[in-house]
């Protein structure tokens, strides 16, 4: 890469620890590739976890992450669990080890629980004496809250664009193909939003698949990176994940209302008090369940990320699977462009001029992350190391993902020229003018 103005300013500055001439400086952070001096200038301000619950599963989901690198690189690549694979793990597809059974297990006995409810409600209204039918609907009420929640798309299509078939046949094109070189198949509808990120999930009782495509990431990505997103968001499908199973997440879900509910409130009243102390037990053992099953996924629940790499280079290639995850990197840095458009934005009167930063924003985020050199995406590397950084702590560390895709060499099964990406570009063209106008003009 050629070297910009700002880096040969750095040049000209030496490192104070070593001497050596530093690495970056202007709009990024000058640093010494040599001893590693301010590397990470921002380290005293990262957040520390949340409690003591928090930082016990983001040392779990580390040293998960690091045993599972170990074992794929033992064994060769994510195909095949290494000798140490303690899960009991011992086919391709994530969490369908003893494990994810024992995770199942719990699920349905989460389930069981919102079951009896449900029966002892009913039992209790039909049995008709006195004040038992009134309180039977207690139980009966509580069951109806956490009873297991399907989705749908109704609500995210009454705020944001979802694209069908009809809507995008070129979008949904590549998609089937990737999906077909994954080993699956294609999803009935795309959600577009702004963030800086991409998923897949299913809803409805038939299972219906759904993409979600974050423009604040598709934008700064190349043609052939996209191609890895989406070859890694497929792979979730094709190899499975039981935190993602339909008996395990909604178990999930109803442990999370059991929680809301349970909460403690502030302590305003005598009443408060009494309500606290009688749900402490509860509360207890709502959040032992939960962390117990979260427990039991985490491992299977990281090992479907490095499965999921593993389908994404070998659909896009391992070249733009590597630089994908730089990608991830400076998501944050992303984020941050957006920010200061929207606010830049707002302090403006509305009107025309206003009308044209929507227009040109996505181009202009294109632009500003295509300027970044390659010297500060190895900053972003090694501060991601000594922070142990992933995209949440369901993702192994984010810079043991990019080292094993830099050293794979699978060739892409699936290129995207430039002339079938402007076709796709186009379809994506109303949703890309709503969302600039909503995340702009409306905040």
């Amino acid at each position: 890469m050629t070297e910009t103005v700002d880096e040969r300013r750095a040049a000209d500055t030496g490192c104070p620890d070593c001497g050596t001439a530093l690495t970056g400086g202007g709009a990024y952070v000058a640093w010494c590739a040599g001893c590693g001096w301010n590397t990470d200038p921002g380290a005293s301000e990262e957040a520390p976890p949340a409690g003591r619950i928090d930082r016990v599963r983001r040392r779990l989901a580390h040293r998960y992450g690091e045993q599972l690198f170990a074992d794929l690189i033992a064994s060769g690549g994510p195909g095949e669990p290494g000798p140490s694979d303690e899960s009991g793990e011992k086919a391709s597809r994530a969490g369908r080890g003893r494990s994810g059974w024992l995770a199942t297990c719990l699920a349905l006995a989460v389930h069981g629980l919102t079951l009896a409810l449900l029966g002892g409600g009913i039992a209790m209204i039909a049995a008709g004496q006195g004040l038992v039918p009134v309180l039977g609907a207690l139980p009966l009420l509580v069951a109806l809250v956490l009873r297991p929640r399907l989705g749908s798309l109704r609500k995210t299509a009454a705020h944001l664009p979802v694209l069908r078939r009809a809507d995008a046949p070129e979008l949904f094109g590549l998609l089937d193909d990737v999906a077909a070189a994954v080993g699956t198949t294609g999803v009935e509808a795309v959600v577009v939003d702004a963030d800086v990120n991409a998923s897949v999930r299913t809803y409805g009782i038939r299972r219906q698949r759904v993409l979600t495509v974050g423009l604040g990431l598709w934008e700064t990505l190349s043609p052939q990176e996209r191609v890895v997103l989406l070859g890694h968001e497929f792979g979730h499908y094709a190899h499975g994940d039981t935190r993602h199973a339909l008996v395990v997440s909604t178990a999930f879900q109803s442990l999370d209302t059991w929680s809301y509910t349970l909460a403690p409130q502030p302590s305003e009243s005598l009443l408060d008090d009494l309500t606290n102390l009688a749900t402490a037990l509860p509360r207890m053992a709502v959040d032992g369940v939960a962390g117990l099953l979260d427990h039991l996924t985490l491992r299977g629940a990281q090992r479907a990320e490095y499965l999921a790499d593993e389908a994404a280079a070998r659909t896009g290639g391992s070249r733009a699977a590597a630089a994908l995850m730089d990608r991830l990197l400076s998501a944050d840095a992303v984020a941050g462009m957006l920010r200061r458009e929207a606010v830049a934005t707002r302090t403006r009167r509305t009107g025309a001029r206003s009308e044209d930063a929507a227009e040109g924003l996505w181009q202009r985020l294109a632009a500003q992350a295509g300027a970044v050199p390659a010297s500060e995406y190895e900053r972003l590397r090694r501060v991601a190391e000594l922070r142990g950084h992933s995209v949440d702590s369901t993702h192994p560390p984010t810079h043991l993902r990019h080292r094993l895709l830099a050293a794979g060499a699978f060739a892409p099964r699936i290129v995207l020229d430039a002339e079938r990406a402007a076709r796709v570009d186009a379809e994506l063209g109303d949703a890309r003018r709503t969302l600039a106008r909503e995340l702009l003009l409306r905040g």
